[in-house]
């Protein structure tokens, strides 16, 4: 499906400005530590940073990092320069010099937006960054940084949007780099309402009566949609938390500001699971888990515990948001849901012939979210992005119910005496067993050099590793699943990397 937009169009419009001329501007737009902030102040405050970015000569096209965490800030930084035709970066604010270095010069950003707390790493490789013109510090700046604060104040609150193209550069999002450096996802101005417009809203409901709270940090486009754009677009509101996810201390921010949306990925879901003292999340009606595959043990435990379906979905960063999503009241325990109405998917050998129903396969997919291509990446791009077709790097078989269950990665299916093993499987598997909390699968290598299953596990707390455990895990697998498939070697563990 794809959206009728104007050839002329700029996506701060939507999901900034429409809020004032909506008649939402006295509304509650961000919730952070004490602060309450209005649409009109988000208004005013973005145009000032897309002036304040303007009057150092940025222009349309140069990108922007916003090297910032969670904060009003970064909704400024980042649609400020998307407003005057920049292109805004999210960036990890929690990683090190060589990291930016390797990040400002892929891009030639010519100006950051950067949090006083990562001053000292930027500043190990400004002598190093040669297309970076200006530094602009939320806090405390040093040296020739220049202090955001005093930039916006001196700005005009009155800026038009530039009149980019429906097809202009929007933002990039910078994927993990599991397959060498990183590789910038550019995305255009209409990636953003796409995912809104046909996943948030025919999905799941989102209205304008909504509270969102991501644990999923915002330099993450799971985290990106989640607590900025999703909210903007409905008139919603969001709550930013700028700290490193920590159980405890989120399901205090729940309770405190009783969010009816909230995001986060399975492995923290089955850590505020196990905080043993008890936080009222009433206010919830929607929970998703994303970033890795959901286990059906921490379904059903959540399910339990707080009465709502947990709703697994799927995305990447080159496709913006999620791609596949479990509906309410129609999920499945371990499966990664149906394609989104942004989407389609098909299923294909290796050779690019489509499979039928129940054949693992490699899956890809088709929408108008879809990055385009890597930047300065040409052999990755023509690898991953096929056509109208993006190549996800998942397998996966999908049911006559038309939902799709997920095998691992292309790369980490084994085959282990001449029959593929799915990796997931086996976690998913271990983690029906009352003993364990977190589990991961690899091959190993036997005496005779063959391929096997060799498990890594975390088990709860009133749990101790012991030879008789590790047996008892074995011949639980032996008995679910195919006996070939059960892991030859158990390790606990304390955590997974």
């Amino acid at each position: 499906m794809t959206l009728a937009l104007p050839d002329i169009y700029n996506a701060a419009t939507t999901f900034v400005d429409e809020n004032i001329s909506q008649g939402r501007g006295g509304k509650v737009a961000i919730y952070y530590q004490d602060q309450k902030i209005t649409y009109q102040e988000v208004f005013e405050k973005v145009n000032r940073t897309g002036n304040a970015l303007k009057d150092l000569g940025i222009e349309i096209g140069n990108r922007v990092l916003v090297i910032l965490p969670d904060s009003p800030e970064f909704a400024y930084g980042f649609f400020g320069a998307i407003k005057i035709g920049a292109v805004a970066v999210p960036t990890n604010p929690w990683m090190f010099a060589k990291d930016y270095e390797y990040l400002i010069n892929d891009s030639r950003a010519q100006a950051i937006i950067v949090h006083d707390s990562v001053l000292p790493e930027i500043e190990k490789i400004w002598d190093s960054t040669p297309f970076l013109n200006h530094v602009i510090v939320v806090g405390t700046p040093k040296g020739k940084a220049l202090s955001f604060e005093s930039l916006i104040a001196k700005a005009s609150a009155k800026l038009n949007a530039e009149k980019t193209s429906k097809d202009d550069v929007c933002f990039w999002g910078y994927t993990s780099g599991s397959t060498g450096s990183p590789k910038g996802a550019v995305h255009l101005q209409n990636a953003m309402i796409t995912i809104s417009d046909l996943f948030v809203k025919p999905v799941l409901g989102m209205n304008e009566n909504d509270l969102c709270f991501s644990a999923s940090k915002m330099f993450f486009s799971y985290g990106l949609g989640n607590s900025l754009y999703f909210p903007f677009r409905f008139g919603a509101s969001t709550v930013l938390w700028p700290e490193k996810p920590d159980p405890e201390k989120i399901l205090q921010v729940i309770d405190k500001y009783k969010p009816t949306f909230f995001f986060s990925v399975p492995t923290l879901f089955a850590r505020l699971l196990r905080v043993q003292k008890k936080y009222d999340l009433s206010s919830l009606r929607i929970c998703l888990s994303s970033g890795e595959p959901l286990p059906p043990a921490i379904f059903h435990q959540w399910k339990e515990h707080t009465g709502l379906e947990l709703l697994d979905v799927v995305g990447s960063t080159e496709a913006t948001h999620d791609f596949l999503a479990n509906r309410p009241g129609r999920a499945k325990a371990g499966s990664s849901g149906e394609v989104t109405p942004a989407f389609e998917a098909k299923i294909v050998d290796d050779d690019g012939r489509e499979l039928p129903v129940g054949e693992v396969g490699n899956l890809m997919v088709k929408g108008d979210a879809n990055a385009p291509y890597y930047w300065n990446k040409h052999e990755q791009t023509k690898r991953m992005m096929q056509g109208e077709w993006l190549k996800t790097g998942d397998t996966y078989y999908c049911d006559t119910d038309g939902y799709y269950w997920y095998c691992g990665r292309s790369d980490d299916m084994m085959k282990v005496g001449g029959l593929w093993v799915s990796p997931i499987e086996i976690e998913n598997t271990l983690m029906e067993h009352p003993a364990v909390l977190e589990s991961g699968v690899i091959g190993g290598t036997d005496a005779d050099g063959l391929l096997k299953p060799k498990a890594f596990v975390v088990l709860k707390s009133e749990f101790q590793p012991s030879d008789h455990l590790r047996s008892e895990l074995q011949n639980h697998v032996k008995n679910k699943l195919a006996p070939y498939k059960y892991p030859r070697w158990v390790e606990f563990v304390d955590d997974l990397p």
